[in-house]
């Protein structure tokens, strides 16, 4: 009789939850482990890709003040070239290009020193080199393109100079804003045009190489005074002569370029 009275005592153990409680709250707390390792993981992988990236854009080091690097996949890296400039030359050969430019504006100032005193010629120095500015009034006649008989003797003195040097020569054409229209010249274009190309044929009878001459025609476009009065017409109505102190860059194309710096 008194073991039955134990059995259901034992039965009645109402502290049996605690077991279940104590499984769960293990698992509860294993679980809140494995989660915060695998978010502390993340976290150092995202870390790591974060770096990566920032510095694959910026070109740098993953170190602080790191210098700046660029490379390129499968290939070394590429020094930068400067860019060749006609006009970048070294100071000895500057000086022994601004000596000859010299000479040669001397010997024209010296055989057209009637033209310039009467204020016919100009001869004007820019960056590029020494311009001859010429009135047209002693070149050609009004509306024409044919050098007028007394002009010719003027214009062989400079090709007789000009031909002794070996600087490019470019001449411009210019006319005031009174239009023009006859089946020869049908506006300032054709006209300025002609008159230019009219020098440069003289030029090139004269012994300047024909490689050095370039012909180019404004028309009214690029004024030095007003077209308002007729002195200002007439101060227009000029040929320009550029002697140019660079010599023209090999020209280089520019996909074949691309393609030796992509090598």
């Amino acid at each position: 009789m008194a073991r039955r009275k134990r059995r259901e005592e034992e039965h009645e153990n109402h502290e049996r939850w605690l077991v279940s409680y104590a499984d769960f709250i293990t698992l509860l707390f294993a679980f809140f482990v494995v989660m915060y390792a695998i978010s502390s993981v993340n976290e150092g992988k995202y870390r790591v890709l974060s770096d990566a990236l920032t510095n694959a854009f910026k070109n740098t080091t993953g170190q602080s003040g790191g210098q700046p690097i660029a490379v390129i996949q499968g290939s070394p890296p590429i020094p930068p070239r400067p860019i060749a400039r006609a006009d970048k030359l070294p100071d000895a050969r500057k000086a022994v290009q601004r000596e000859k430019m010299k000479n040669v504006a001397d010997d024209i100032m010296n055989a057209l020193q009637p033209l310039v005193a009467q204020g016919k010629v100009r001869l004007l120095e820019t960056s590029r080199g020494v311009t001859i500015e010429i009135n047209d009034s002693i070149l050609f006649p009004l509306g024409q393109a044919k050098l007028q008989p007394a002009s010719i003797s003027a214009m062989l003195a400079i090709a007789t100079v000009l031909a002794q040097s070996d600087f490019p020569i470019t001449i411009e054409g210019h006319t005031d804003n009174v239009p023009i229209s006859t089946p020869q010249f049908p506006s300032n274009w054709e006209l300025s045009a002609m008159r230019a190309t009219t020098v440069l044929r003289l030029f090139n009878d004269g012994g300047v190489g024909a490689e050095r001459l370039t012909a180019i025609g404004y028309g009214d476009t690029r004024p030095v005074e007003t077209n308002t009065t007729a002195e200002g017409r007439a101060r227009n109505r000029r040929v320009s002569i550029l002697i140019d102190s660079n010599r023209p860059e090999e020209p280089t194309e520019i996909a074949a370029r691309e393609a030796a710096a992509a090598r």
